[in-house]
This record gives C-alpha cells, structure tokens and sequence, in this order.
C-alpha cells in the first residue's frame, strides 16, 4: 500500500570484502541502476531518472537487502538484483503499490421508484454504494456472507457506483465492500436509517415541526417572563427613589411703610417667604 515500507532480501547471511551488490529497476522498457555495494562502500543513486526514489532507499551493509521506504505508485515495476561473488547470482522482484483504499458511502437513490406489475408502488429501498478516485479494485454488495453483486476496474482513478434494492422492513444484514489483491474496506447498511416507508417520513416530519413550534412558543415565554421581571424591577427602583415632599402655609402679614404715614396713605410691603 501507498506509505508502506517494503525489503527485497538478498537470501544472504553476510557478504564478503570483494563481494559486488548490484540493484536495478525497470519500469516499462527503461533499466537504471539505483544501487550498490563494491568493496563495503555503499552508493545510492536516487537523482536524475530516479528522483522518485530520492530519499526512499537504504541497503543493508551487510546482507546486501534493499529497502524503500514510503512507497507509492510510481515505485511499482520490476527490481532486478545481481551479486556478483565466487559465483554470480540474479534474482527479481516484481512488485505492485496500490492505493490506501476509502471506505465506501452508502446513499438512498431517491430518483428511483420502484413499481409491481400491477403498477403500485411496492415497498422496496434503492440504495447506492460508492467510491472515488480508486483503481484496480473491486466494489461489491453482500448479503450476509453471500455475494450480490460486484464491479471491477482497472484503470488508474476513476468512481464507482453500484446499485442495490431492498425492502423497507428487511431485517437481513448488507454490506458494501471495496477491495484490491492486499486490502479491504466494509460499510454495512443500516436499512431503518436510511429507508422509511413514505408514512415514516411524514411521522419524523410532522414530528419535526411540532418540535420546533414548542421551542418557539418556549421562547416566546421566556421573552415574555424576563421583559415582565424587568418592567416590574424597574417599577420598584422608581418607587423607591421617589423623595416625599411636604408643604407649608404661608400668611402674608402686611406692614405700613415708614414714609406711608407722612403722606397719609396706605402702602403695602411683603418680606421674600422661603417654604422649605
């Protein structure tokens, strides 16, 4: 898989002074050295053509066994190895990366109506598996342990769907899986979430509504027993900050003017009066 690590052996327990390790890999018709061993010393090629090993190799010093570390796609071909010793031995790797496989969606396929012959509406679900960007898997529905049906591909990365119908209230287990030669991924089905009979979702709809009018009306109570609270807070406050006031009589008592008696007439005279 993409991310893993893989070692191609050599079978051999320790190499000698003058022993000469030679790897190679051919991807379609182009061969190119990648690495070796001669005389102990260690050299790695990994620029150039084979930038796609840069940083990806490592060759044991003393067995001569090649690693690559953090593979993917394009480190699928064949490795070719030759050890040249007292005797010269070849030997070859062919190897495949595949890609970390999702796991499958499963969906209701609400474009499809499903009719009897008699042409009423009968009570079956269509459901689709799917999965995107994949390549050279395999998708496919089981019942149980029984195979349904399936789909290949081959190609690099396309989607893939593949139908399914059941009844509403089947109580059988289903499951959707995606595979390749190394790995798998499993999504079962769960059929009383995904399919409901046409007066189940008129149930979970009017009982969605009445939910949300409760919450509103709740709200609205809420609203109206913290503005009530307030006004009636706020009512005290004035009361109580209100000052008493208190009145007083006044009596204007009238006096004669000095200079009234000289010239033989009245005049009245009123003092400023302050109530407190």
């Amino acid at each position: 898989m993409e991310g893993d690590s893989v070692t191609l052996n050599t079978d051999v327990t320790e190499l000698q002074r003058d022993d000469h390790i030679l790897w190679s890999f051919r991807f379609n018709s182009s061969e190119t050295r990648i690495a070796e061993i001669y005389k102990q010393i260690i050299s790695i090629y990994d620029i150039g053509e084979n930038e796609r090993f840069r940083d990806r190799l490592q060759i044991d010093n003393q067995t001569g066994s090649l690693t690559i570390t953090n593979i993917n796609k394009l480190h699928s071909g064949l490795y070719k190895l030759q050890i040249i010793s007292r005797v010269i031995k070849h030997m070859s790797f062919s190897t495949a990366v595949y890609g970390i496989l999702p796991v499958p969606v499963i969906i209701r396929d609400s474009s499809q109506n499903v009719s009897s012959s008699s042409g009423s509406s009968v009570s079956r679900c269509s459901l689709l598996c799917s999965v995107l960007n994949v390549g050279h898997v395999t998708l496919s529905w089981f019942k149980g342990h029984s195979l349904l049906s399936s789909i290949s591909v081959s190609d690099l990365s396309i989607s893939l769907s593949l139908p399914l119908e059941v009844e509403y209230q089947e109580k059988n287990t289903y499951s959707c899986v995606i595979n390749n030669p190394i790995r798998n991924q499993t999504r079962h089905l769960d059929i009383s979430q995904l399919c409901q009979t046409p007066s189940e979702s008129s149930r979970s709809l009017f009982l969605i509504v009445v939910i949300l009018l409760l919450l509103l009306l709740v709200t609205v109570v809420v609203v109206l027993i913290f503005c009530h609270r307030n006004y009636t807070q706020a009512k005290q406050d004035a009361q109580a900050n209100e000052e008493e006031v208190a009145y007083t009589e006044a009596t204007l008592i009238p006096h004669r003017a000095p200079d009234a008696e000289a010239n033989g007439r009245d005049q009245m005279v009123y003092s400023e009066v302050v109530l407190r």
